[in-house]
């Protein structure tokens, strides 16, 4: 929930909570309350919009640090409608709604998600794109951004990657994200969801 929260957006409002934050990951295994310090340390001395212009300058124009995980098997292609409807399907499978004002795959909607639901499917969502998540963290580590500690702590908080997300993820931050191919079928690693898979677990 931590990493959800400054991760999104930094409104006025997100902002106010991040001393609430702060204090509360103090309890955190070193590395992860590591993590998070060092993005505190970042951003010390920044203002309100001086926070807000960097996450527009990382998040919105550089095509590597896309906070929104489908992007990076399906890229700006057809097949990305189909990556984002699986991303529903799984949410609604978990018994959850989706926050009608943002896409699916946004990662502070995943975390969210993470942090909340005690259902499997949520650490589903997070380990089927995990190779985007690692191109994220990279390209932040590149640009010099704080906001690359916050993901170098959820992945501190994920397994081991294995060797085919490893090569998949260095081939992403070789060549990015695809492009329209015609016959492209990649729709990353998340399996179809049926609404009715879970219908016992409640929000």
């Amino acid at each position: 929930m931590a990493a959800s929260i400054l991760l999104d957006y930094p409104t006025p409002e997100r902002q106010r909570q991040f001393s609430l934050v702060r204090s509360g990951v103090v309890g955190l295994p070193d590395p992860l309350r590591a993590a998070f310090d060092a993005f505190f340390t970042g951003i010390a001395g920044w203002n309100e919009q001086q926070l807000e212009t960097h996450f527009t300058a990382t998040f919105d124009l550089k095509r590597k640090c896309c906070p929104y995980l489908t992007y990076y098997a399906a890229g700006d292609t057809r097949r990305r409608g189909m990556a984002l409807v699986r991303f529903v399907e799984a949410y609604r499978a978990a018994g959850w709604q989706v926050d009608a004002d943002e896409l699916p795959d946004y990662l502070p909607m995943v975390l969210e998600f993470s942090a909340l639901s005690d259902s499997p499917i949520a650490q589903e969502l997070l380990a089927a794109h995990r190779d985007g998540i690692e191109v994220l963290r990279s390209a932040l580590e590149k640009v010099d951004s704080p906001y690359a500690q916050l993901v170098e702590a959820v992945c501190l908080s994920l397994p081991l990657i294995d060797d085919e997300t490893r090569e998949r993820y260095l081939n992403l931050v070789n060549e990015g994200p695809p492009t329209e191919t015609v016959g492209m079928t990649y729709l990353g690693n998340l399996k179809p969801f049926s609404a009715h898979a879970n219908e016992d677990v409640s929000r």
